[in-house]
């Protein structure tokens, strides 16, 4: 007689799919880097080798039938996905710039800016606490750049200024997507990445230099495992380990991307950060589960008085963009 999976075994699986799916993310900066193109190239094949791979997947699962698109929601999806696909084309470009390294680290800072566009566009409440850990992200967030006075006043190096911009504006544009998608309800995840990923094909054709590619021999090879394993395996781990783990393991295991990509960086191109410039990262870890998980900085008494959290939704009922946001610990693709 069969049984039902345990509620510990079903959880220990979900930690192994997030933790493969992060595994794979934090290998995507070494992807982009070696396929030797320009990064509206590299975001143009992404989604139409993407397309191909989770298209097929959904189409294998049946997920077109009943998908619940609404022309409002299909919409919506689409606007989300002009934004996501952009903030790809700018973090790609932030590599050649800074280092992969610490572009992730100042990518994900992505939670901060949903919560102040939420707080703006839709009048989301910001406690004191959010503004603590706001304050306290935001001091991480200069340790890591590691810019220094003469570096804004023109006397630093100009390319890693622009890369630390790229890398900021992709967290900006990727919190606009997050805000605007997580207003698609009820569409399977995997349906509504697959619309982004459309959207881009046509809506990166006219920034893309296919001449570029005509000897790129063996580096296709980089830029299909972009579309095939950084975009259908590593979502559908991610979208299937999201039904079986409680959101604080989900925060905590979205760390292992940044870990990952910071441990390839320095193992394939030989690229660390400081001393002062690690001194920031905790810091940005600690605000964005503060911000995610509730935290306060006053101490378990007031965690105690706070109220309980609503139960999470499942992976059937989140945009592609929300669980995305958990996957950066509030904030990636």
């Amino acid at each position: 007689m069969s049984t039902a999976p345990s509620g510990q075994s079903q959880e220990t699986k979900g930690a192994i799919e997030l933790t493969l799916a992060m595994v794979l993310s934090g290998t995507l900066g070494v992807f982009v880097v070696e396929s030797g193109t320009s990064p509206f190239n590299v975001v143009f094949f992404r989604c139409l080798f993407g397309t191909i791979a989770l298209g097929l997947y959904c189409l294998a699962r049946g997920f077109f039938k009943n998908h619940a698109f609404t022309p409002k929601k299909l919409g919506l999806a689409a606007l989300g996905g002009v934004f996501i696909v952009f903030n790809w084309a700018f973090l790609f470009e932030s590599y050649e710039g800074t280092s992969i390294s610490v572009a992730t680290v100042v990518y994900h800072t992505q939670p901060f800016y949903v919560m102040l566009l939420g707080a703006l566009l839709f009048r989301d409440k910001l406690t004191v606490a959010k503004f603590a850990w706001l304050g306290i992200a935001f001091v991480g967030l200069i340790l890591v750049a590691g810019v220094s006075v003469s570096d804004l006043t023109g006397g630093g190096d100009s390319d890693y200024l622009k890369g630390l911009g790229y890398a900021l504006l992709a967290a900006v544009l990727y919190a606009a997507s997050t805000v605007v998608t997580k207003r698609v309800t009820g569409v399977r995840p995997h349906l509504v990445a697959l619309v982004q990923l459309v959207l881009g094909i046509f809506l990166l054709l006219p920034f893309t230099t296919l001449s570029e590619t005509a000897d790129l021999g063996a580096d296709w090879g980089w830029l299909v495992g972009l579309g095939v394993i950084h975009t259908c395996v590593m979502y559908v781990l991610m979208y299937s380990s999201y039904q079986k783990l409680p959101t604080p393991k989900i925060a905590v295991l979205a760390f292992v991307y940044p870990a990952v990509a910071m441990l390839a960086d320095w193992a394939v191109y030989g690229h660390s950060v400081s001393l002062l410039q690690a001194l920031g990262i905790p810091l940005i870890v600690a605000a964005s589960l503060g911000i995610n998980l509730g935290w306060s900085l006053r101490g378990k008494a007031a965690a105690a008085a706070a109220p309980a959290p609503a139960p999470r939704p499942t992976t059937e009922n989140k945009t592609a963009n929300e669980t995305e946001t958990e996957t950066a610990a509030g904030g990636t693709r």
